[in-house]
């Protein structure tokens, strides 16, 4: 009977069972869990300091998922080195667990650039696990000052998270903008806006020189005085395990297109890997949840003797703050189409015949149209783009067209 292990227990690990599963069904298969829950979905942690859902709605599989599928998970465990020659994983319990084929879907941890000061913090938080968010809840109160350094996605849902719960949330980045990482300048603004008339303060252009204490003293010269800290700088990659045990890495896992790393009978899936992105002919970590699925469930069916590959990726984001919601997708170069309205703004990028990419804020209707598109390579000769750029309906396609290429959008 073959045996399989996962590092990792999110949404990778997820489509990695379901995966093996498709193939192989009486296989062992281990999950190596470091949180001590059952799998969740990680961008509702702030919904869930919102008030918005709870800890049952956030799980991303039902309760008996694990039973069903025969998993035993090894819940508050982390993996410490995997060993190649004898094909275990050692753990930093002091246990080993031996595999047959081994999936890394370690993810990425927060990255904490020095900080002057920063130990001299009394409550300082990162934002990106459950347990994190439960942390933070604790020191919340309608008194309560929060800094967040880091003005892209993971400050800005905590900001969002926690507005209603305390005194002032304030916000600094050394970008000149918020979602610097995804947005340009007047895509930017226009959401720095909604989350300024809500109430959300921000020091943009600007960063921590020090800390001291409940003070922060900034580059600019001012000083920021808080109750609470909460640290979005960005994450990392965990690449750790596999290059130390001797496989290709570069900012992510290096794998190919069936997630397999340069070591024997070892994939790799999720946060931790690269990917290759068909709009930038590049190959990049793109940490967005559903890429970590469909990596996840790539790498297990060819785990367990399938062939399955992702050729198609692209980098995707669908947020929203108070109500006004920004989706994007691929690169943004060659041509741009634009449409703009006081609270919107359409911006289609075409390049070689193709839609390479795509940022919509407030209208974001049918946005699954455009992912088609850029997923499928479509050719625009073959569709009436002028049609597409007012409005992403099927009419543009035939019917025949509509069933082989944008199923996935129909």
């Amino acid at each position: 009977m073959k045996s399989y292990v996962i590092i990792g227990n999110g949404a990778a690990a997820v489509g990695a069972i379901e995966g093996i599963r498709s193939v192989d069904k009486k296989g062992d298969i281990t999950v190596i869990s470091k949180e001590p829950c059952h799998v969740y979905a990680r961008p509702l942690i702030s919904y869930l300091l919102e008030g918005k859902t709870d800890l049952k709605r956030m799980l991303y599989r039902p309760e008996d998922f694990y039973e069903k599928n025969g998993v035993k998970v090894l819940y508050g465990e982390s993996a410490a080195e995997i060993d190649v020659k004898n094909k275990t994983v050692k753990l930093e319990s002091g246990k080993e667990i031996s595999y047959g084929r081994l999936l890394n879907a370690s993810g990425s941890s927060p990255f904490l650039p020095p900080m002057k000061g920063y130990k001299s913090v009394p409550k300082a938080h990162s934002f990106m696990t459950l347990a994190d968010a439960m942390d933070l809840e604790k020191d919340l109160s309608p008194e309560t000052r929060v800094f967040i350094v880091g003005a892209g996605l993971i400050g800005l849902k905590c900001a969002e998270g926690i507005l209603e719960r305390v005194k002032s949330v304030t916000v600094c980045d050394l970008a000149p903008r918020v979602l610097s990482s995804i947005l340009d300048g007047d895509c930017a603004k226009l959401m720095q806006t909604c989350l300024e008339e809500h109430g959300v303060k921000f020091l943009l252009g600007d960063t921590v020189s020090e800390f001291s204490g409940n003070k922060a003293f900034m580059q600019s010269g001012s000083i920021v005085e808080f109750d609470v800290l909460v640290t979005a700088v960005g994450v990392r990659a965990n690449t750790s395990l596999v290059k130390n045990a001797g496989g290709e890495v570069n900012r992510g896992i290096i794998v190919d297109e069936r997630m397999k790393t340069s070591l024997k009978d070892i994939y790799a899936a999720g946060d931790c890997a690269e990917s290759f992105d068909i709009t930038s002919g590049t190959k990049k970590v793109m940490a967005i949840m559903p890429l970590a699925y469909m990596q996840g469930h790539c790498a297990g069916v060819n785990m367990a003797g399938g062939d399955e590959k992702i050729d198609n990726g692209l980098p995707m984001n669908s947020i929203g703050f108070f109500g006004l919601h920004c989706m994007s997708a691929g690169s943004y170069t060659g041509e741009c189409y634009e449409e703009k309205g006081e609270r919107s703004i359409k911006r289609l990028y075409t390049e070689d015949g193709l839609l390479k990419g795509f940022i919509l804020i407030g209208k974001c209707d049918r946005a699954g149209i455009y992912t088609s598109l850029i997923r499928n390579r479509t050719p625009l000769s073959e569709v009436d783009f002028e049609a597409l750029k007012i409005s992403p309906a099927l009419a543009p396609f035939g019917k025949g067209y509509r069933l082989k290429k944008l199923g996935e959008a129909v």
